[in-house]
């Protein structure tokens, strides 16, 4: 079988999009933005919110409208964080994005606590004119994010909320709740994991959230790995000497795609079509094995669509 026969056979209807490096930019920050055109980051998420000054927001929603309508960004994501819903900011972010030439593939919006939240968010996207292609991400990073986390999940049935990831943000948990942000993340685990099943019950992205010491690659590769291993589909970054990392750890490797490889081949053979297990190299291999290669080939393809 040749490699675009088993390209076929791993398609899905909804081909993943690759989320293995997201990362942060400062909207206030023109050149930081035009920098991150040659950046190899799966998708970018410009800031308005944390990163961006009280009296430079004016500034950074020009640089962003700037910077998606330039159309450099190849096939990038691209993300808008915006302010709070709480706070009369995030109605000028919006109605600043609303009239760009080129809108963001998605919104992703702060501090969200309730389902409700949720369905507002989505609605005022709606009201505003936002083009259906434009997604809702959500930051989970409140104890109320947490607790409610499966009920906030379950907006995305309705498609008018167009909730379609979450983003992990520790730091703000770790101001709310007193847990330290260590090398070791064990007591993170909980929440790792409940954010996790939630997203993954109603077929919603997760990404990490970012580690703060950009200069530690040891803890990054810790934390990146545990993250994968967990099911994570990426990690939110703050610095570009992290995208490297990032894209290796969340990407199959050679051996994972080898093997994805056979065990497709393997059930695309005419002798397999009725069968729910084969054998292959003396290990009984299950057709949800197969389900799983096929994402594993699907994915890898899309990360080579991205190469430039």
């Amino acid at each position: 079988m040749t490699p675009a026969q088993t390209a076929d056979l791993a398609a899905s209807p909804a081909p993943p999009r690759p989320r293995r490096s997201v990362l942060y930019m400062p909207g206030s920050n023109a050149r930081a933005l035009e920098k991150a055109r040659d950046l190899q980051a799966d998708a970018l998420i410009f800031d308005l919110e944390d990163a961006v000054a009280p009296n430079q927001k004016d500034l950074a929603r020009q640089n962003i409208l700037t910077a998606l309508a330039s159309g450099t960004y190849g096939r990038r994501e691209l993300i808008v964080r915006i302010n709070s819903f709480d706070t009369p900011l995030a109605q000028d972010d919006l109605a600043a994005l609303a009239r760009a030439s080129r809108p963001p593939d998605a919104i992703l919006v702060p501090k969200i606590i309730a389902p409700g939240q949720v369905i507002r968010a989505g609605h005022t996207l709606s009201q505003m004119g936002f083009p259906e292609s434009t997604r809702l991400w959500i930051m989970i990073e409140t104890p109320l994010g947490v607790l409610d986390i499966r009920n906030i999940a379950a907006t995305s049935v309705d498609p008018s909320a167009r909730l379609s990831a979450f983003v992990l943000g520790l730091n703000d948990l770790a101001k709310d709740t007193g847990a330290r942000l260590t090398s070791n993340r064990d007591h993170w685990q909980p929440v790792l994991v409940r954010c996790l099943l939630a997203a993954r019950a109603y077929d919603l992205a997760i990404l990490d959230s970012v580690m703060n010491d950009f200069s530690d690659t040891d803890g990054l590769r810790s934390e990146c790995e545990a993250a994968r291993t967990l099911g994570y589909d990426g990690k939110t970054l703050i610095h570009p000497n992290q995208i490297a990392l990032a894209n290796e750890i969340f990407a199959p490797s050679a051996d994972d795609i080898a093997e994805a490889r056979t065990i497709v081949e393997a059930f695309a053979a005419p002798e397999a079509a009725n069968l729910g297990a084969v054998s292959i190299k003396g290990r009984m291999v299950e057709r949800l094995h197969a389900e799983i290669a096929a994402r594993t080939l699907a994915l890898a393809a899309a990360i080579d669509r991205l190469r430039p």
